[in-house]
């Protein structure tokens, strides 16, 4: 027998680290070649690491939120025959760790966590197994934050109760707690006890990201009205006749005004270097897109957005957004964005204060659609009004030019026929 060490491959150019999200083994569980390892993330997406080899788990680097160093070790499997040295350009301390049993395994090996990441495809949720033979965890759809924080609250995810789609979620496992916590069954508005979540994944990412634009960005946001009937309007008929093509949403209509916009208010569509003191104004609008998942807030990006009709916008929104929610988004499609929209769908809210996504230098809020009365003409009507906002690194971007920027765009909406002009 002889022992395999597994070190972190580089999964992503300029990447130094990456953070385990969750683990798929524990030392003694045997891994068959190409059998899943780990979920490593890295500050643009998550990866799934597979095993090269088959054999018995030995060691693994540590626990779910610990932080490994491209080339370290990541875990030991014991295997029949000779194996290949570890490489020689890794750091002689490393070498040794690795190939010494236990020397790395400074925390607690983490008990087997997600299968692949959340949304990848699986097999139809099974037949409910008699209670005393509860599912297997590794088949029960969740994400991989899911997980992680069932397995920190010491939650069997197989007695937790799924939504309709069969995948269960944050919000299940909060129920689960409500009425099958410690003290047992508690009736409906008794309190939940507390708990402890470790931040890490995802979340961890969002955190650090937020922390730091609000920190480097001095925010401004400024909000305004915009009569949005004659565009619900067209919207309506254009959906009516839009055979098999997606469905369109405000979205698209939206991204075609702000490119439309844009080249006008190149100051908008930039990216701010603050330590080289440099603003790059870009002519091509890479249009981030605020996607909420399971794991947390992602932005995959539309490339090239100037460049797409309303229809393959609507397919490209999908196409990412499912690519997002699945965790299947590549890192090219979650990094390059030169504006981003986010917007809250149908909890919308009158208005927002968005946090720019650095180093962009501007973010763009579009609200919920409501009907309210208005005066038109000395006369009182229904109309169709939406408020969007805009938040802008005042380093860069001045107030005046904002403002002119939402006039703009709202002289596009109010118009829509504008949009298809050229």
């Amino acid at each position: 027998m002889a022992r395999f060490t597994f070190r972190l491959p580089d999964i992503g150019e300029g990447i130094a680290e990456a953070e385990i999200v969750a683990w798929h083994v524990k030392p003694g569980d045997r891994i068959e070649e190409d059998g899943k390892l780990a979920d490593m993330m890295t500050d643009k997406a998550t990866v799934e690491m597979e095993s090269p080899v088959a054999g018995t788990v030995v060691e693994v680097a540590g626990a779910v939120g610990d932080i490994v160093a491209i080339g370290s070790a990541l875990a030991v499997i014991e295997v029949e025959g000779a194996v290949d040295e570890p490489p020689a350009d890794a750091p002689e301390e490393k070498r040794i760790a690795a190939e010494t049993p236990g020397a790395e395994a400074a925390a607690p090996p983490a008990t087997p966590s997600a299968p692949a990441k959340a949304g990848a495809q699986e097999s139809p949720s099974p037949t409910p197994a008699p209670a005393s033979a509860p599912t297997p965890a590794a088949r029960i759809l969740a994400s991989p934050a899911v997980r992680a924080r069932a397995q920190t609250l010491g939650i069997d995810l197989a007695q937790v109760k799924a939504a309709a789609d069969g995948r269960v979620r944050h919000a299940d496992l909060d129920a689960y707690l409500t009425y099958n916590g410690a003290q047992g069954f508690r009736p409906a508005g008794a309190a939940r006890p507390d708990e402890q979540v470790k931040v890490i994944g995802m979340r961890r990412r969002i955190a650090e990201n937020m922390a730091a634009a609000k920190r480097h960005i001095p925010h401004f946001t400024y909000v305004e009205e915009i009569d949005v009937t004659a565009l619900e309007d067209m919207r309506a008929d254009l959906n009516a006749n839009r055979g098999a093509r997606p469905k369109l949403t405000m979205l698209p209509l939206l991204i075609v005004a702000l490119c439309k916009a844009l080249p006008a208010f190149p100051m908008i569509n930039a990216r701010y270097d603050d330590e080289a003191g440099v603003v790059t104004r870009h002519g091509a609008v890479h249009l981030g897109m605020a996607t909420q998942t399971d794991a947390g807030l992602m932005v995959p990006v539309i490339r090239d957005a100037q460049d797409r009709n309303i229809w393959q916008l609507a397919a490209e929104i999908v196409r990412l957004a499912d690519a997002a929610r699945s965790g299947k988004a590549k890192a090219e499609e979650l990094s390059g964005s030169t504006l981003t929209v986010t917007s809250l769908g149908p909890l919308g809210g009158i208005a927002t204060t968005p946090v720019i996504n650095r180093p962009e230098v501007a973010i763009i809020g579009p609200n919920r659609v409501i009907e309210r009365p208005v005066i038109r003409d000395g006369e009182i009507v229904a109309a169709k009004l939406m408020n969007l906002s805009i938040s802008c690194d005042h380093r860069v971007v001045d107030g005046w030019d904002a403002a002119s920027f939402v006039q703009a765009v709202r002289k596009l909406l109010e118009t829509p026929v504008l949009l298809f002009a050229d």
